[in-house]
Parts: C-alpha cells; structure tokens; sequence
C-alpha cells in the first residue's frame, strides 16, 4: 500500500468556518446537497443574465441529466421546497448494492454514496456514509452481499470535510485498521472549525494521510488521481481513475462536492468563483483523458441506484454516459454557479 502526492501547483486553499440553522437543512438540503441560500428576488432571478445561464444549463442537460439542474434552483428557487428532507432520505431503506464495473462497486444509501474500489492490494473506499451504524450496515453488509471482504479495506477517501461522507470512518479504521485520506484544507478546517454539522453524523476522523492538487493515491495495481475542486468546501477532492468491464476500460471522474452550500458566507463569492474554475478546469482534463463515466458521491445526482436497476436488467452500461455527456454535466453545474453568481451580483 503506497501513497503518493505530487508537489502541487496551486497556492494553499483556506477553509472558512460555516454555522447553518437547522431550516437550511432541508430538500437535498445537508452541507452536501443544497445551499444555505439567500434570499432571491423576483426581479434578480428574472434578470437576462441569469435567465441566460439558466437556459444554457437546461440545454446542456438535455433529457439524461435533468438530475443536475437542482443546482439552479439557487438562482430561481421554486415556490416551494421540492423533494424529501435529509432526515427522510436518510430513514429510507438502504437501496441493494450492486457492482458497477469489475473494480467499482456501489455500497451506500439512496442519501448518500460511498465506492468501494477493487486492486490488487486491497479496497480504496471512496466516503464512509454518515454514521458508524451506516458503514456497519450498508457498508460492510452490501460488501459481504456482493462477495467483497471487508478485511480487505485498506484506504478510505474522503472527498470533503462533511459528517455524511466521513461519519463512518470511526468504525471502519477501527474494525479494519484502515486509513483515512483527504486534503489538507479539509483535515485543518475539521481540526479548527467543522462548517456543518448533526448529531447523527460521525465524529471527523484524526488527520491521517494528506493528498493535494495533482497528487495520486495507488493501492495494488490501481491509481487514482486527485484534483482539488474547491467551493463546496475548499479541499473537495475530485478524483480521475480507471474502470474495466471485461477488456474494455473506462475513464471515470468522480465528483466529489456539488452543491453551492455557502449561500450566505462573507466568502460565498470566492468560493462560488472557485466553484466555477474548478468545473471548467475539470471540463478541460476530462476532454484530455476522454472522461466517459461521471459519478457522484450523492445519488440525487448522478441516479446510482437507479442505474444499478437498470443495469441489472442487463443491456449497455448506463454508467458509461460518454464523453459528451460527461461536458454536459460539467456544463450544467458550470451554468448553474453562474446563474447564481449573477443573483448574488445583482
């Protein structure tokens, strides 16, 4: 097991401290999944420059990604609060695993995901649910029912510094000694002032293993290459890695933090705008790898759970969206950030 990070070329990220209210925490509305919105006018959601970007958004997500355009409701927000409340997503009933491609499987909720990562030393997870009874259930139950052993978990990713993806870490270092990656701006803004948190989410784990922008975490015969993407908290980790089906590989990008959940910061416009540069830097390295699969770290985005369905009704892969669709994607949340940009600067 080795871990390897590339000096970075970017200057040092800074993590801002965040208090939400409780009210905030609703409709996809957690740290991961909605921001922390302020008040929209009429008038400045009608402007031409946010109709504009909203337009463009719309046209990128074609009838595929409609999934993504929640992001827009920050700049236009409905009448009312659309879907369910974290506390109803998270009391659902966890979805069947299912494996995704012969070295990526998918062991999380209907909330919220976590990757389990297959090499030839072991398994990388990718997040680890909300809680220690999620990661013992969902996690360690769905890799037994898809023929994983746990014992065999050596590293867990975690994307961003928010409870719902590193919550479970406490029980699954502690049962399989296994360490906790993450970047540096997220392990020092965990350690000095968390920017969400409930009481049903695990404690932040110990700083452990640092990745940074450009950096690479190889296990066994596996790498997966990291770019800090930040605005959903300063150090999201984005991660770039192959997938195999038979003979046939893929390239991946997985998303690591997609809502603008820092509507009402006095930094909301640096991070929206990093947010920004971070979905068009992203577009310009998926265009060179040839980026055909996108995931997310939250079904709400990418449908997981309702790919795997269809997956195991057989036919293509749905996850293999394709080169095109993966720029649109990207597209899409880029539009979204603009549009609520322009809010926020009317």
């Amino acid at each position: 097991m080795s871990l390897f990070g590339r000096p970075r070329q970017e200057k040092t990220l800074r993590a801002e401290a965040i208090e939400p209210t409780r009210r905030q925490l609703l409709s996809w509305g957690c740290a991961c999944c909605a921001a922390a919105a302020l008040p929209v006018s009429a008038r400045a959601a009608q402007s031409p420059a946010v109709q504009q970007h909203l337009l463009a958004a719309r046209q990128a997500a074609g009838s595929d990604l409609l999934a993504y355009l929640k992001l827009g409701e920050v700049a236009a927000p409905p009448a009312k609060p659309t879907g369910l409340s974290i506390d109803e997503l998270m009391a659902l009933p966890a979805p069947p695993p299912g494996r995704v491609f012969d070295n990526l499987y998918f062991v999380g909720s209907k909330w919220v995901s976590t990757w389990a990562i297959t090499t030839s030393d072991g398994i990388i997870l990718i997040d680890a649910m909300d809680n220690d009874e999620e990661a013992q259930r969902i996690v360690d139950g769905g890799m037994q029912k898809l023929g994983l052993d746990p014992r065999r978990i050596k590293l867990i990713v975690v994307t961003h510094g928010h409870g719902d993806h590193y919550g479970g870490c406490g029980y699954l270092t502690q049962r399989y000694g296994a360490r906790v990656v993450m970047s540096d701006a997220d392990w020092t803004m965990m350690e000095t002032k968390l920017e969400f948190d409930r009481p049903d989410w695990g404690r932040p784990p110990k700083r452990d293993l640092s990745v940074n922008d450009g950096g690479t975490v190889k296990l066994g015969n596996t790498s997966l290459d990291v770019i800090i993407t930040p605005g959903h908290t300063m150090g999201t980790i984005t991660l770039l890695f192959d997938v195999a089906e038979g003979a046939t590989k893929h390239r991946a990008m997985l998303w690591g933090g997609t809502a603008f959940n820092f509507g009402r910061q006095p930094n909301r416009v640096e991070r929206l705008q990093a947010y920004i540069d971070a979905t068009g830097r992203a577009k310009e390295i998926a265009t060179r790898q040839g980026v055909d699969v996108f995931i997310s770290n939250h079904n709400g985005y990418d449908e997981a759970v309702e790919k795997i369905q269809k997956l195991k009704a057989g036919g293509p892969n749905p996850f293999v969206i394709g080169e095109d669709a993966t720029q649109r994607a990207l597209t899409v949340m880029q539009e979204c950030a603009l549009a609520t940009m322009a809010v926020w600067s009317a």
